[in-house]
C-alpha cells in the first residue's frame, strides 16, 4: 500500500512539473527549440543604402519570429538623414534591438553614437570607442562651431545669422541624442558633451559612466550575459531569455548593394561623367546610338544619386561650365584659354560636389586627378594639331592645284577636250595638243571645273 502511494505521489510531482514547464514555455521564460537571434552588421558609412538595409533586415527578423536582434555597429558616421531613418526603424521595432559596437577595434562615431544610444540594450566589446557626435555642416564647412556662451544681462544683440542657423542645429542634435538617452535610461549629459564637444570614450568608460551597459567579446557571451535583464520595449516591459539561442544573419540583398554602389560617391561622380560625355558624342557622332543610350542611362542612374546624397550644386555647377568650355576649346580652338579655365573650373567643382565633412562622403581625389589630366592631354593634343594645322601648306584652291600632276583617263579630241584623274579626282581638262590616254599631264590653269593641263 505504501509502495502504491508512492508512485502516485511521484507520478503527479512528473505531470506538475511537466504542467508547470509547459506553462513557463507558454508564457516565453524559458526558449524553445525554434528561438533564434538576428544579426545585422551595420559596418562603413551610413547612408541611404544602409538605412534601406536596417529597416528592411529589422523586418524580415521580426517576421521570421526572432526573439531578439543584435545590431552590431562598426561606423565612422554618415548622412543625418540616413541615421533618423535607422532610429525610426529601432524605436518602431517590436523585437527587443541590442546596439553592440563590435569586433575589438570597431568604433561607433558621429551618427552611430545616435543609434547606439537609441538601442534598448547598449553592449561593446574590448577595444572599441563611442562618441564625436558632433553634426557636419552640409555646406562643406566641416564641423559646427560648440554651442554660444549665454548672452550677458540686458544684450539685446541677436548673433549672427549664420550662427544662428548653426546653433539651431547644433540643439536639435542635442535633444535628440538626450531623448534617447532618457528613453533608454543612459548618461544624457555625456550624451549631450559628445555632441557639443566631440567627447568620445572607450569601451571600459562606457560601462562606468552608463553610456553602455556592458562589454562583451563576442556575440554568445553577450548573450550570455543578457540572460534575465529587463527591457523597455514598445511602451512594454520584457525579459531577456537569450542564453544558448543561435544566431542568425541576415545579409544585404542585391538591390542593397546595388544602392550601395550606385550612391558611392565617387561612382556617382563617374557616372555623371560619363553620361554627359556619351551624350556629347552622340552629338558628334549622330546615328551610332550606343554613346547616346549609354550616356543617358549613366545620366539618369547619377541624377538619381544626387537625389539621395548631399550634394553641392555650386560644385555641380562648376562642373557642368568646366565640360563646356572644354568642349568649346575643341570646336572653336584658342591660345588655350579657354580649355585651361573649363579645366580649372571642372577641378574645383569637382572637390566641391560632395565634400561636406561627412565620413566617406566624398569623391576620390585620384579619380578627381585621373579626369583632370586626362582633360589636359586631350586638350595639349588639340592645341598641337592646331598649331600643325597653321604650319601645314594649303591642300585646296587655286594655287595648290597649279602645282597638280595627273593621267589621263581617255585622249582628248580634236577640240583637246579630255578627262584626267588629277589628285585621286575626275576632272574634264583641255589641252592645245593632242594626247592619248595614259599620259602624265601637269595642271597650268583653272576656269571654273575645267583645267588646262600640258604634257609632264
Amino acid at each position: 500500500m505504501t509502495r502504491t502511494l508512492a508512485i502516485w505521489a511521484s507520478a503527479l510531482l512528473t505531470i506538475m512539473l511537466a504542467a508547470s514547464t509547459t506553462a513557463q514555455d507558454a508564457a516565453g521564460n524559458v526558449p524553445r527549440s525554434n528561438d533564434f537571434v538576428a544579426r545585422i552588421d551595420l559596418s562603413g558609412p551610413i547612408g541611404p543604402a544602409a538605412a534601406e538595409y536596417v529597416d528592411d533586415s529589422l523586418r524580415r527578423a521580426t517576421r521570421d519570429g526572432a526573439t531578439a536582434i543584435v545590431l552590431q555597429l562598426d561606423t565612422p558616421g554618415g548622412l543625418s538623414d540616413s541615421m533618423r531613418e535607422i532610429i525610426a526603424s529601432i524605436l518602431a521595432s517590436p523585437r527587443p534591438v541590442i546596439g553592440y559596437v563590435a569586433p575589438s577595434g570597431a568604433r561607433a562615431a558621429s551618427a552611430g553614437t545616435y543609434i547606439l544610444y537609441a538601442c534598448p540594450v547598449a553592449a561593446m566589446a574590448p577595444a572599441t570607442h563611442v562618441g564625436a557626435a558632433t553634426p557636419v555642416s552640409l555646406d562643406g564647412s566641416g564641423s559646427l562651431p560648440s554651442m554660444n556662451p549665454p548672452a550677458t544681462p540686458g544684450s539685446t544683440t541677436p548673433p549672427p545669422s549664420s550662427d544662428a542657423e548653426s546653433t539651431k542645429v547644433l540643439n536639435d542634435a542635442v535633444a535628440s541624442i538626450r531623448s534617447l538617452a532618457q528613453l533608454n535610461g543612459r548618461n544624457a549629459d555625456w550624451a549631450a558633451k559628445a555632441v557639443q564637444g566631440a567627447a568620445t570614450l572607450t569601451a571600459d568608460e562606457a560601462v562606468q559612466l552608463h553610456v553602455a551597459d556592458l562589454i562583451a567579446p563576442d556575440v554568445a557571451t553577450l548573450l550570455l550575459r543578457l540572460q534575465g535583464r529587463h527591457v523597455h520595449v514598445g511602451g512594454q516591459d520584457l525579459t531577456l531569455h537569450l542564453a544558448g539561442l543561435s544566431v542568425r544573419d541576415y545579409a544585404p540583398n542585391w538591390r542593397t548593394h546595388l544602392l550601395a554602389l550606385v550612391t558611392h560617391p565617387t561612382i556617382a561622380y563617374l557616372l555623371l561623367l560619363a553620361g554627359m560625355y556619351g551624350l556629347v558624342l552622340e552629338a558628334f557622332h549622330p546615328g551610332v546610338f550606343v554613346p547616346g543610350v549609354a550616356g543617358a542611362i549613366c545620366l539618369l542612374v547619377g541624377l538619381y544619386a544626387l537625389q539621395l546624397l548631399p550634394v553641392n550644386y555650386a560644385g555641380l555647377a562648376l562642373m557642368l561650365l568646366g565640360i563646356g568650355l572644354v568642349l568649346a576649346e575643341a570646336l572653336m580652338p584658342s591660345v588655350g584659354a579657354i580649355g585651361i579655365g573649363g579645366v580649372i573650373a571642372f577641378v574645383i567643382g569637382s572637390i566641391m560636389l560632395f565634400d561636406t565633412g561627412v565620413p566617406g562622403y566624398s569623391v576620390n581625389l585620384g579619380v578627381i586627378a585621373g579626369m583632370a589630366l586626362g582633360a589636359v592631354a586631350v586638350l595639349a593634343v588639340l592645341l598641337r594639331l592646331v598649331a600643325r594645322s597653321r604650319r601645314t601648306r594649303t591642300f585646296n584652291g587655286d594655287a595648290q592645284m597649279l602645282l597638280a600632276t595627273g593621267e589621263l583617263t581617255q585622249p582628248t579630241d580634236a577640240h583637246g577636250d579630255g578627262w584626267a584623274r588629277i589628285s585621286g579626282e575626275q576632272w574634264r581638262v583641255h589641252s592645245e595638243t593632242a594626247l592619248p590616254a595614259g599620259t602624265r599631264v601637269r595642271v597650268v590653269g583653272r576656269e571654273g571645273l575645267l583645267l588646262r593641263v600640258t604634257r609632264a
